[in-house]
């Protein structure tokens, strides 16, 4: 089992443990500027009902996205997660 297996796992668990589903979910991300991260990004939660607010660093160089989204169960949460890793310099908070 490698890393990203061993914590979907532990995210599984936890959020089983913690959440009541359905659930509303706060995803965080940071993604550089320098491509379109943060389109890809909106795109992966595009018609979903998401709420998704974007605010730039002070130089420009980042975007912070937080997206708030209606979840039926963990599965759920770990998949948008997968899909996002994908993206290019992301990083998930």
């Amino acid at each position: 089992m490698n890393n990203k297996d061993e914590f979907y796992t532990k995210l599984k668990v936890q959020l089983e443990d913690t959440t009541r589903f359905p659930a509303d979910y706060l995803y965080k991300f940071i993604v550089p500027t320098t491509e379109n991260q943060v389109t890809e990004v909106e795109g992966i939660f595009d018609k979903t009902g998401a709420v998704i607010k974007t605010k730039k660093s002070k130089t420009g160089k980042y975007v912070s996205v937080s997206i708030m989204l209606k979840l039926k169960n963990s599965d759920e949460v770990i998949s948008y997660y997968k899909k996002a890793e994908k993206i290019k310099g992301i990083i998930s908070l």
